[in-house]
């Protein structure tokens, strides 16, 4: 089993390859000397009824050197297969993080993350093996059967043709189970990638699942993928060892056909006993290796599984990538139309233009399409039709670098990475001083809180569990407004949190609007009134724009959202005086 696109993948590990298998080679050359050393002191012992001391003391000799030999070659040919493990590591996980960076934001679009992360974690430590030990021993096992036959059929060339002929059955029972095991792993594969996403999700999603109390259906389908992956598994262990047991038959009968044909030999008088001696003590050599090599072969064909896996990434198409620089800041979207992987339309003919230093909200139910249009704006999603343009130019020839430098995205999930307050906002600026810090920070109202703490060094948890909802907003907010760019898209920035929280942000969202463009998609009404426009949409397309006031005085879908909201908020308060 050899895989060429692994190695054209790695070209610069193959000499690591070579120079382990030229260090096996040469441990067994110094094994056949050592057993040859040991035979010919019996053979002269059983002659002469005694122990010759001298040809001891020399044989001991040979020995010690060929047994030191032999020694430092396995300790150098470990060191050379370490040295190719771990260039293989790094730079097969450098090749997948250069390709995520290459698809950008939307590599979540084609792969998952928990895939990303499995295949770049048990995957690679599974072609790890193969590089560094199934690639040296399938050359290694190919040379060493040869070798041993040479030196062999000029002792007994009868035992030296039996031990051959049976070499071949070993890769023959590999060949026998590779296709199935091929299509085994590759279902044990998917099973532990399928298990693994629902892990990850529902470990994301478990304070969701508490409070919707549909923790007990997630954990029996999580249960059902556990006990898919377990019978897999099973099945996997099972062809494994079953496997094994063929080879080992095939080994030790193998060898015990070699002993057995040189000891007829030795009874007929046509070998002595240092020739049937050498047979008895090499002829496991000639399956040792090919043994090795049927077990390296089960980790192999899972890191070829692995791999194709890996490949999946790795051939993820580039999307096109502009060179143009945003120069002007109008956004224009002129009958854009998307639909994702499952067909479904999410934007249909959408017409509308954004003025610089407009303050715009988009609003609408779940689905609309609110937050696929602001996806689309962000270059997170491609392959939209018709156009978006950004001060007259096609939003697809802009370059990632200008988009970044120009567009700034806040969700409700913004992550905060573990460190403090100053790491997390110097990612948005990292040349900024203490003081604009303390500025940003005071804009936001979150200066008093960390100044009760411990200033700009107050540690941050991975992302800020040791804060509240509102703080975690408030401070990536702060960030955001520390990265100073045109164009600012909020979307749903204020949802899950505090009402003081929310005012806050808000607050600060409609001074930032004053001197820059800014998006806001909310589901709560109220916080779009100050909009100097408002577009209503609704499955895709846009139903109606204007401002608060101007949809107010029509019967329309936001004059009725907007009172259902109101009414429900009212009576929310109301319940709340009351209790």
């Amino acid at each position: 089993m050899f895989h060429k696109r692994l190695l054209e993948l790695a070209p610069n590990i193959k000499k690591y390859i070579v120079a382990t298998v030229v260090l096996q080679w040469f441990s067994l050359f110094c094994n056949i000397f050592i057993m040859l050393s040991i035979s010919f002191l019996i053979d002269s012992t059983y002659h002469h009824k005694t122990l010759d001391i001298p040809l001891a003391q020399k044989i001991g000799v040979i020995l010690i050197l060929f047994g030191s030999l032999r020694f430092f070659a396995n300790l150098f040919s470990s060191k050379t297969a370490f040295q190719s493990s771990k260039k293989v590591k790094k730079l097969l996980r450098e090749k997948i993080y250069t390709k995520l960076a290459q698809i950008g934001t939307s590599y979540n679009d084609k792969i998952s993350t928990a895939e990303v992360v499995q295949i770049s974690t048990e995957g690679i430590n599974q072609l790890e093996i193969y590089f560094s030990q199934y690639l040296p021993q399938l050359f290694y096992s190919l040379i060493a059967p040869i070798t041993l036959f040479f030196v062999l059929s000029t002792i007994c060339f009868k035992a030296a043709v039996i031990l051959l002929l049976c070499v071949p059955l070993i890769p023959v029972s590999i060949i026998a189970v590779q296709k199935f095991a091929k299509k085994l792993l590759s279902k044990y594969w998917t099973a532990y990638t399928d298990l693994g996403d629902s892990f990850l999700e529902n470990l994301q999603g478990m304070t969701t699942l508490k409070i919707y109390q549909a923790d007990e259906l997630k954990q029996k389908e999580m249960n059902a993928n556990a006990e898919t992956f377990r019978k897999i598994t099973m099945k996997v262990l099972s062809m494994q060892l079953n496997s094994i047991s063929v080879m080992d038959l095939v080994a030790y009968g193998g060898a015990a056909m070699g002993i057995l044909v040189a000891v007829i030999e030795f009874s007929r008088g046509s070998i002595g006993l240092f020739q049937t001696m050498a047979i008895i003590l090499l002829s496991a050599e000639f399956f040792i290796p090919l043994r090795l090599l049927g077990s390296f072969f089960h980790i192999a064909m899972n890191g070829i599984a692995a791999a194709d896996k890996m490949f999946k990434i790795l051939d993820c198409p580039i999307p096109e990538k502009g060179t143009a620089k945003i120069e002007g800041l109008d956004i224009l979207f002129k009958n854009v139309s998307f639909h994702y992987e499952n067909d479904k339309n999410a934007l249909q003919n959408i017409s509308f233009a954004i003025p610089k230093n407009a303050f715009i909200s988009l609003v609408g139910k779940s689905g609309c399409g609110k937050s696929t249009l602001a996806r689309l704006l962000k270059g997170a999603l491609k392959g939209y039709m018709g156009s978006i343009q950004i001060g007259g130019i096609e939003l697809k020839t802009l370059s990632e670098k200008s988009l970044m430098e120009s567009i700034t995205f806040v969700n409700h999930n913004s992550y905060l990475f573990q460190g403090t307050i100053a790491y997390n906002l110097r990612m948005a600026k990292p040349d900024a001083t203490d003081e604009e810090l303390y500025s940003i920070l005071q804009r936001v109202n979150f200066l008093d809180f960390i100044l009760n703490e411990k200033g700009l060094e107050t540690s941050i948890a991975e992302h800020g569990s040791n804060l509240s909802g509102g703080q975690r907003q408030r401070l990536a907010l702060a960030r955001a407004l520390l990265h100073d760019t045109p164009i600012y898209i909020f979307d749903e920035a204020t949802s899950n949190i505090d009402v003081e929280s929310e005012a806050y942000i808000m607050e600060a969202i409609e001074q930032l609007a004053k001197t820059k463009t800014v998006i806001l998609i909310s589901h709560r009404l109220a916080n779009v009134v100050n909009s100097s426009c408002i577009y209503v949409l609704e499955e895709g397309h846009i139903l109606q724009n204007g401002t608060h006031s101007a949809l107010m005085e029509t019967y329309s879908l936001y004059s009725q959202l907007f009172s259902q909201q109101k009414l429900l908020e009212e009576y929310g308060k109301g319940g709340a005086q009351y209790a």
